[in-house]
């Protein structure tokens, strides 16, 4: 089963540091003839911004067949559990017990992962006219991955797999279940996305929508070494035009005020959490001054880094 990495690394706001979450459970599973899925239930910092993500995932190589996939993938934040107990607290979750030491702030990384064998019973008979149906008989020629809002239906479905109760062959009859709601739901999300979604007419391109997500991953992991919009629009092969264009379209903010968000927003984990210095910190987030820094630093969080340190 592959890594969440990925799914975490669009989900949280801040660089995902290596080990900067703690695991508290893990469960792997394959339904015989149905599905193959990963739970991983991790301990959320409490200065990390992680929002709700999905994923869809079309794995397709010509020459192996065989290892064809289709996998859904979505980062949960802010469950609420007892260690003790090992699953959700309802008077934690109710703030009936907001001193409780058990009391765990979660995220929660799930995975789903579908084979051609058992996409294909959904196709049969039916003449392949649609991008669904392209997907789900592997007949669409390119991998790709794409991100995929959580409506109302899919947070329901993944809140019922994370909390149920169900054992043994119940428990295969119920995840069978609720993974093809997830399917389902999935698919319609796909299905609905075209170019009428995005007023940059360029972005109905895949390819161009690729590029714009690589420069978001470009500049987390570039967090400490600020990048011009030339030198970056270089790294994903598209014009500074189309960049700034496209990533304000596809994330609802500029450049400039996404890297300088992730940047205070990781200043606080190192402030906070990791217990470094105000110059420690502007030094490694690249700042010239430490005025620089504090000014900036102001501006997003409304304290001074020292007052962080006092928090």
């Amino acid at each position: 089963m592959e890594q969440h990495s990925d799914i975490l690394s669009i989900a949280q706001w801040q660089p995902v540091l290596h080990g900067q979450h703690q695991l508290l459970q893990e469960k792997e599973q394959t339904i015989p003839g149905s599905v193959q899925y990963t739970i991983k239930r991790f301990k959320k910092l409490p200065q990390t911004n992680i929002d709700d993500t999905g994923m869809m995932v079309y794995h397709f190589k010509k020459d192996e067949p065989k290892g064809n996939y289709l996998e859904l993938k979505f980062c949960i934040s802010g469950n609420t559990y007892c260690r003790e107990k090992n699953t959700e607290c309802d008077s934690c979750k109710f703030h009936q017990s907001i001193n409780c030491e058990e009391r765990i702030d979660t995220v929660d990384l799930v995975s789903f992962k579908f084979t051609p064998a058992h996409l294909s019973q959904f196709v049969k008979g039916i003449k392949q006219t649609t991008f669904s149906d392209d997907i789900l008989n592997f007949k669409h020629t390119s991998s790709f991955s794409r991100i995929m809002p959580l409506c109302g239906k899919t947070r329901m479905v993944l809140e019922a797999l994370l909390n149920h109760s169900y054992s043994d062959s119940l428990e295969n009859i119920y995840i069978n279940a609720q993974t093809q709601m997830l399917l389902l739901y999935s698919m319609e999300c796909m299905a609905g996305e075209s170019e009428e979604n995005f007023t940059c007419k360029f972005l109905a391109n895949e390819a161009d929508r690729e590029k714009i997500r690589n420069a978001r991953e470009i500049l987390l992991q570039h967090i400490s070494e600020p990048l011009t919009i030339k030198a970056l629009s270089r790294k994903v092969a598209t014009n500074e035009c189309y960049l700034k264009k496209g990533f304000k379209e596809m994330y609802g903010t500029t450049i400039f005020d996404f890297f300088q968000s992730q940047r205070m927003e990781h200043a606080k984990y190192l402030l906070y959490e990791k217990g470094l210095s105000v110059t420690d910190v502007s030094s490694l987030l690249g700042y010239s001054s430490i005025s620089h820094f504090s000014t900036a630093f102001k501006k997003h969080t409304g304290l001074k880094p020292c007052e962080l340190l006092f928090h």
